[in-house]
């Protein structure tokens, strides 16, 4: 299983966005930042940038980018353990 870096940037305040979230909540999760998930998966980043597209406005911005180790941040302990315990 692989570990995705979920980014994006939505940028129609107007438009209904809770399908393109109920996406990343189908898969283990943490959330890093605002608009950034990572999520645990054995589909590609192909794969989930395609379910996520449809959900999207054309101005939107999205890159689903695979997670490795070394990595750096700082941020709640249950992150960086769950981080941790999923990176290879």
């Amino acid at each position: 299983m692989a570990l995705l870096l979920v980014t994006y940037d939505l940028q129609k305040p107007v438009q209904d966005y809770s399908n393109f979230h109920k996406i990343i909540k189908i898969y283990p999760n943490v959330r890093l930042s605002e608009s950034s998930y990572a999520i645990h998966t054995t589909e590609s980043p192909s794969d989930v940038y395609n379910m996520l597209t449809p959900h999207m406005d054309q101005n939107d911005q999205l890159y689903i980018i695979t997670l490795t180790k070394p990595y750096y941040g700082v941020g709640p302990k249950f992150i960086n353990d769950w981080l941790s315990e999923l990176l290879s």
